[in-house]
Formats: structure tokens, C-alpha cells, sequence
């Protein structure tokens, strides 16, 4: 699979953001997935909007349980050949 991924996106964060980077990367002993790079990018104006979204799809009032809503985007997300 070819991953495709804006040099800016990969290496433009600020200190703050390349400090949680690091230590995730130590803690896990891997780098972090793309989605949190993308996510602590222009955190400000775009990552905490899209995450308060994405906590109230995934974790707000619903007909499905929480573990339903996990399973349906693992499942759309390898549909989509992405791991997550």
C-alpha cells in the first residue's frame, strides 16, 4: 500500500505538537499513526473541530453501542485498505 502524505502534515508541527510526537513515539515504540499527525496539525483550526465531531459520532447518544460504531469503522476503514 502506498501512502501518500503532505511534507507539511509529516514535519510542520510546532514544538508543543513534535514534543506529544516524540514521546508517543518512545512510549509505543513505533511512530504515530497519520491520523494523529493530521490531527495535531493546525490543531487549532482543524483537529479539535474534527475530533469534537468525531467524539460525539463515535462516543454520543445512538441506537448502537459504542463497540458497534468501533466495529463499523474498522470494517469501512479496511473497505477503505486504511489501518484504522
Amino acid at each position: 500500500m502506498t501512502t501518500i502524505r503532505l511534507p507539511k502534515v509529516a514535519h510542520g508541527h510546532g514544538l508543543r505538537e513534535r514534543f506529544v510526537l516524540g514521546l508517543m513515539r518512545v512510549m509505543g515504540g513505533r511512530n504515530p499513526p497519520d491520523v494523529v499527525r493530521t490531527l495535531l496539525y493546525r490543531r487549532d483550526y482543524w483537529g479539535d473541530r474534527f475530533n469534537d465531531v468525531l467524539q460525539t459520532v463515535m462516543r454520543g447518544p445512538s441506537a448502537w453501542s459504542v463497540g458497534e460504531r468501533e466495529l463499523f469503522a474498522a470494517f469501512v476503514s479496511n473497505l477503505n485498505r486504511c489501518r484504522f
